[in-house]
């Protein structure tokens, strides 16, 4: 009757600011996800409808908190892994549409692909009939971070990763990028691997600049390292930001394994994260 889960709403906090709001959102959100798990229910629909909600909040750079590009329009990633069949979907530089983490799951369920960008998302999306942004100027509300990116700070990424009593594993992430961007940008959040990653071991999602993530395949390594290495959990996703941290990069990430532990490493500021497990444990952390 093991299960776990952790939630992320970026690696991009500042010491200078307190994040009150955001984590009494995200220990709501989590205490929801933790229901559905003590109820039975599969890590993919808990990650899903968590990362969901972390997308409509507007407290983070994801989804309705998402940042414009350098011309002004708003541009999505997002990306869903069933770890039990390795299943995948991804959408990256989505426009017009409210939750970029049910679409990608929905190219998933509904598509012989993993990853649908631009233009071609949105004709997806639309004629699968997910929810639409009626208008832009009204809906996103864009959230600040502390990571360095182009422009105004404002860079991040929300996601969640769970263990569930079947013992199957799930992670989803999704994210708005960095303020200003060039467009059509796509960082390592629709990238299976980089930025998200689930399998028979752990279940893991990335946030930060993704350029570093993707190139020491983050999520993916994670993995592996359980694999190949005999390493622990936390022994392997701290090696992975430390790879990432000796390129120059910044960022973080959560991951669950197989057998209900949970890891929240990073190298920045802060991380806004939440986790909790049924042995008890229950905590939300913006530092520390």
């Amino acid at each position: 009757m093991i299960w776990a889960l952790a939630l992320h709403g970026g690696a991009g906090a500042i010491a200078a600011h307190l994040y009150r709001q955001e984590e009494e959102h995200m220990r709501g959100v989590l205490e929801r996800g933790v229901a559905m798990l003590a109820r039975g229910e599969s890590a993919l629909d808990v990650v899903t409808e968590m990362a969901a909600e972390l997308e409509a909040c507007g407290l983070h750079v994801a989804g309705k908190g998402a940042a414009p590009n350098a011309e002004g329009s708003v541009e999505l990633d997002a990306s869903i892994m069933d770890g039990q069949t390795r299943a995948a979907g991804a959408v990256a530089a989505l426009s017009g549409f409210v939750s970029p983490v049910r679409v990608a799951r929905g190219v998933m369920e509904k598509t012989a692909h993993v990853l649908i960008a631009g233009a071609g998302a949105a004709r997806f999306a639309e004629i699968n009939c997910f929810e639409r942004v009626e208008d832009p100027s009204l809906y996103y509300t864009p959230a600040k971070s502390g990571l360095p990116g182009p422009g105004t700070p404002g860079s991040g990424t929300i996601g969640a990763v769970a263990r569930d009593m079947a013992g199957r594993l799930a992670a989803a992430t999704s994210t708005g990028g960095l303020h200003g961007k060039l467009p059509g940008r796509v960082g390592d959040t629709p990238i299976i691997g980089a930025g998200c990653w689930a399998d028979q071991r752990a279940a893991v999602s990335c946030t930060g600049l993704g350029e570093y993530f993707m190139r020491v395949n983050a999520a993916a390594d994670v993995c592996a390292r359980i694999a190949y290495a005999g390493q622990s959990l936390a022994e392997a996703a701290g090696a992975v930001i430390e790879d990432v941290r000796g390129l120059g990069g910044y960022g973080g990430l959560i991951a669950v394994d197989a057998a209900g532990n949970v890891a929240t490493p990073f190298a920045s500021q802060g991380m806004k994260r939440a986790w909790a497990t049924s042995a008890g444990v229950r905590e939300v952390k913006s530092f520390g």
